[in-house]
């Protein structure tokens, strides 16, 4: 789960759109005139999110007489993932826990999360592995070939001079 707080300056005139895509272009969140919000999505796997804040004048409106202090906006945004998304205080009061329940659930939570991010880590650590060995098997067979090809052309090279300087008769 992934979680964002935004906050943008107002000025007038000035209308911004929020968009947020994951990298294959889905829309995860879209907002027009936004100025001050949440959102939240949810993903199956991991990925990078794209975060993105346009800010467009209306149409009809001229843009030569704008100065930059009249089209600067400030955003300030906040984004959080995984565990951290959870809200622990609301769980507290839904459930009726005391505070020391209320910690062991967020550690539970945390240590979990800890053991997905290394099982995540060790696959990755694989495919990475696989991709080095790879490519060693693939630079060891061209090197093998590369030799080959320079021993049989060093040996071409010995028999040709040999058989030319025989037949200019300057060896015997």
């Amino acid at each position: 789960m992934v979680t964002g707080d935004y906050d943008i300056t107002v000025l007038p005139g000035l209308i911004t759109h929020l968009d947020v895509k994951d990298t294959k272009g889905h829309t995860l969140y879209n907002k027009e005139d936004a100025i001050k919000g949440k959102f939240a999505f949810t993903t199956e796997e991991y990925d990078i999110f794209e975060v993105c804040f346009e800010t467009k004048l209306p149409h009809g409106q001229q843009q030569h007489h704008l100065s930059a202090q009249h089209t600067t906006k400030e955003v300030s945004i906040k984004i959080k993932h995984g565990v951290e998304t959870k809200d622990y205080d609301t769980l507290a009061k839904a459930n009726k826990l005391k505070p020391l329940e209320v910690e062991l659930s967020r550690l539970e939570d945390l240590s979990a999360a800890i053991v997905s991010d290394f099982a995540y880590m060790k696959q990755r650590e694989e495919e990475m592995r696989d991709t080095n060995e790879s490519t060693n098997n693939k630079v060891l067979y061209f090197s093998i070939f590369s030799m080959c090809c320079l021993m049989s052309l060093a040996i071409w090279q010995v028999l040709y001079l040999r058989r030319y300087f025989k037949a200019k008769k300057l060896i015997d």
